[in-house]
């Protein structure tokens, strides 16, 4: 080590559940790419054994050590380091910065306060009141009564997670009382003595930004859609780049509150801030002050290399020498801002004066468009005693991206590419709750206009039926057979759409069903949304060349070509 040369420490995420760690691994390894071009040495501390960050040549150094606050103190003295970065080690690295700040480490990025602030649930609620931005009402607590309090408050259903936790882990939709009882102690014991958070659970869709900020200005570089709503972990949802179903305005009012919520926090770096639409409302559902598995996706459909920023800000540089401009960078003109102009330029001289070239906008043009999916990757068929049935708690272990110039194609690749197969020949069975009846006969209109037959159990034929749709009738398994599950063992079916009430995901002959669809090789969806996706991909795919198989370089280049921001002169 030379003696002039400046030296700076990334944590990597630790050992972490399969498929949780991947968007961590990239942001560490670019992260390090981008100090090294910055004139650093970078040194690495990550114990996980399955990434590309704990390789012998990613970094300068590679230290194998537990990620934990005296494993990172003694790197930090014996590397004589400027600073740890900690924003791209997912909740291991950022639960470390108050720590590491008190025995004096210096946190590079955004200050540990800040961090602090974006994970403590009353001072976050307080700030977002303050700056009068909506959010589900709800609270931490800490204990059985004090949730239930809460949720009586609120009304039900409630959601229900504990603090400090990745993947979603710990995490229920309650509807009732009882349910909430039933499983209080499952969310305290997934990190005991942190509090619970409880908030009304609103059924909207789901969406998220990332924002990279300098301190002073941000830049957003797009909007992504959920295609499954609220109460799907992020991690198991599909998305959708650029959004299909938010309109411009709520896409620019999601891209200011995420603004100012990274100029008040201070934030030099990555964060990532997680909303729910109620109606027209964006709500803030998370602020998480760290990169997340958004970062790589976004990084390549955009073209806009955000890890590399995020460092540059964190080192103390600013956007502006990156060729950003200043004020507020993003794909939506901000609506009510009176110094935009019909052109999406702010003027300069102004607050958020920066060029808009609008790289991402809508176009007629199919050649100068371009959609992104990305579906997540499971592995039921390895791990079979895994419930396949989605919810808030992550269960995904990987994730693939469709690309293509029409949504119906990009989505149709993104799942064909999950695994998720589609068998021209056979039966679609579907059995719904009452809650998905109405959206159940419009799939299964679609479905019977792609060729494929339906059958049904009773209360989801009957609603079929009297919508007008042709459906054979299928026993339940205690019914006796013949039965859905001796169809399935048949080989006679293609597909299978079963959607279980919230907090009855567990009955036996739920269970029985999406195992044996487990063993059968059968695709089984559990989410009406993207069981509507699902429709919708083969539905459009009766038209072959509607798709395209090029390289993610070769989409970005066909693209138009203002798409490199500058300041307004």
């Amino acid at each position: 080590m030379g003696a002039m040369e400046r030296t700076a420490v990334v944590l990597g995420s630790g050992p972490i559940r399969i498929g949780q760690g991947v968007e961590f691994d990239y942001g560490c390894v670019h992260c390090v790419y981008a100090l090294r071009a910055l004139g650093y040495r970078a040194v690495i501390v990550n114990n996980n054994p399955e990434t590309v960050s704990t390789d012998f040549d990613t970094g300068d150094a590679l230290y194998f050590e537990p990620v934990n606050a005296d494993s990172v103190e003694a790197v930090c003295r014996r590397e004589r380091a400027e600073g740890v970065i900690v924003q791209f080690g997912g909740q291991t690295a950022i639960n470390l910065a108050e720590e590491l700040h008190e025995r004096g480490i210096r946190i590079l990025g955004t200050s540990p306060d800040a961090i602090a602030l974006a994970e403590d649930r009353e001072r976050c609620d307080e700030m977002l009141g303050r700056l009068g931005i909506a959010r589900p009402q709800g609270r931490a607590v800490q204990g059985l009564e004090e949730a239930v309090a809460v949720a009586r408050q609120t009304g039900y259903p409630v959601l229900v997670r504990p603090s400090f936790v990745l993947g979603g882990r710990g995490m229920e939709i309650c509807e009732s009382e009882a349910h909430l009882r039933e499983f209080y102690s499952e969310a305290e014991g997934a990190n005991p003595g942190k509090p619970v958070l409880v908030d009304r659970y609103i059924r909207g869709l789901e969406a998220e930004l990332d924002v990279i900020s300098d301190g002073t200005d941000t830049l957003i570089p797009g909007v992504m859609e959920h295609i499954e709503r609220a109460g799907v972990h992020s991690g198991d949802s599909m998305t959708v780049y650029p959004p299909r179903g938010i309109s411009r305005a709520v896409q620019g009012e999601m891209a200011k509150i995420a603004s100012r919520l990274a100029t008040e926090m201070g934030v030099r770096g990555l964060l990532n801030v997680q909303f729910v639409l109620d109606g027209e409302t964006p709500m803030v559902l998370e602020v998480n002050p760290r990169a997340s598995r958004t970062v790589p996706y976004l990084s390549k459909v955009t073209g806009v290399p955000m890890v590399a920023l995020a460092t540059h800000a964190a080192i103390g540089g600013t956007l502006r020498e990156s060729g950003y401009g200043s004020g507020v960078w993003c794909p939506v003109p901000l609506p009510g801002d009176p110094a935009m102009n019909a052109g999406g330029v702010w003027a300069p001289g102004t607050p958020g004066a920066i060029a808009h070239p609008d790289r991402y906008a809508e176009s007629d043009d199919p050649i100068s468009r371009i959609y992104a999916v990305k579906a997540p990757v499971f592995s039921f068929q390895k791990l079979a005693r895994v419930e396949p049935a989605l919810g808030p708690e992550m269960k995904s272990t990987g994730e693939v991206l469709g690309l293509d110039s029409t949504y119906e194609a990009a989505l149709y690749k993104a799942l064909l590419a999950s695994g998720v197969s589609f068998r021209t020949q056979g039966q679609v069975i579907i059995t719904v709750n009452d809650a998905d009846k109405l959206e159940a006969v419009a799939i299964a209109r679609r479905l019977v206009a792609a060729g494929h037959t339906v059958g049904a159990t009773s209360g989801t034929r009957r609603a079929l039926v009297e919508a007008g749709v042709e459906c054979e009738l299928l026993n339940k398994v205690q019914e006796g057979s013949p039965n859905i599950r001796d169809r399935l063992y048949e080989g006679r079916v293609s597909l299978m759409i079963n959607t279980p009430k919230p907090g009855d995901q567990n009955t036996a002959d739920a269970r029985m069903i999406r195992s044996t669809c487990i063993g059968t090789g059968v695709a089984c969806v559990t989410s009406i949304d993207t069981a509507r996706a699902l429709a919708h991909a083969l539905e459009a795919y009766t038209d072959p060349t509607k798709t395209s198989c090029m390289s993610i370089t070769e989409y970005l280049a066909r693209k138009a070509p203002s798409s490199t921001p500058s300041l307004v002169t």
